[in-house]
């Protein structure tokens, strides 16, 4: 069973980040059952970021179509769910195909956005369209952002853009929590806090120290709390470890990192650990757990 994670002397979130290739081991074999147990021996969790969940998407290797979102709703019953796909196409039958990133939340999410990312034309490449689910988390020391992504990885130029558009969520973030919109009392225009405090994770499909690895990291303006990589600042002098390539899954040719947790310049005091899963076949990426006091 997963539950909360908190002890008697402060209180601490555990998020996991994981691309679970619609359920789809290292083995070619779509087992979403095996996912659920793999995010059950984790240890106590209170959100997890999924990137690569299909939704009646027919041609995935190993698959058949699943309702996936559906699934996990059924799966964590008493979890807050946010779905944001990338691809959203007109079945045959009728029905729409959905291929994005879900965000489950033991913690009430009051606010939730999908934001869909820059995809300039690159017609050298395969590439889709990417996005970007956003979680406004109500901690009981007030609202956090959660974000959760899953970056272009055939066209580097669209990449490079949807680092870009990432970094002016978080610059438009804050604004707002600087200078917030004045609001009615109710219903559309009703006060609704978006703070500047977030957690950014995914799929980036870049490198440690990768010109977009730096770019996302970068200095956003004086008045902006910019992204800051959680393993360096937990392991400053230890390289990143491997995502990917470690349990011989049709691709990489090699092992290294391309998932990563980013946190707000606010949080870097609070973080505690983030490590990798490297024991588990059940993807061909590895999950990535934060833990943070909120």
């Amino acid at each position: 069973m997963i539950g909360h994670w908190c002890n008697d002397e402060d209180l601490r979130m555990r998020i996991v980040t994981w691309n679970i290739q619609w359920g789809r081991g290292a083995d070619g074999v779509v087992d979403l059952a095996r996912t659920r147990d793999t995010l059950a021996e984790l240890g106590p969790l209170d959100v997890i970021c999924l990137q690569e969940v299909a939704d009646r998407f027919d041609g995935l290797p190993g698959g058949a179509g699943e309702a996936e979102v559906e699934w996990f709703e059924t799966a964590f019953p008493e979890w807050e769910t946010l779905y944001a796909p990338g691809l959203d196409v007109r079945r045959p039958d009728g029905g729409r195909s959905r291929f994005g990133n879900l965000i489950l939340s033991r913690w009430p999410i009051r606010q939730a956005f999908r934001h869909l990312l820059p995809c300039p034309g690159d017609g050298r490449v395969p590439s889709m369209q990417r996005s970007c689910a956003e979680a406004i988390v109500e901690l009981p020391a007030g609202p956090l952002r959660i974000l959760t992504t899953h970056l272009e990885y055939y066209s580097r130029p669209q990449r490079i853009a949807q680092i870009e558009a990432l970094r002016q969520l978080q610059a438009e973030a804050a604004s707002q929590a600087i200078d917030p919109p004045r609001h009615e009392r109710e219903s559309v225009f009703a006060a609704r806090a978006k703070p500047a405090s977030a957690i950014l994770c995914g799929d980036f499909n870049c490198e440690p120290q990768s010109a977009e690895h730096v770019r996302l990291g970068a200095p956003i303006d004086g008045l902006v709390p910019e992204w800051a990589d959680a393993w360096s600042l937990v392991y400053p002098s230890t390289p990143h470890a491997s995502t990917v390539g470690l349990h011989g899954a049709e691709w990489p040719d090699r092992q290294y990192c391309c998932d990563f947790f980013f946190v707000s310049g606010d949080l870097v005091d609070r973080l505690r650990s983030v490590r990798v899963e490297a024991a588990t076949a059940a993807s061909d990426h590895q999950p990535v757990i934060l833990e943070i006091e909120v």
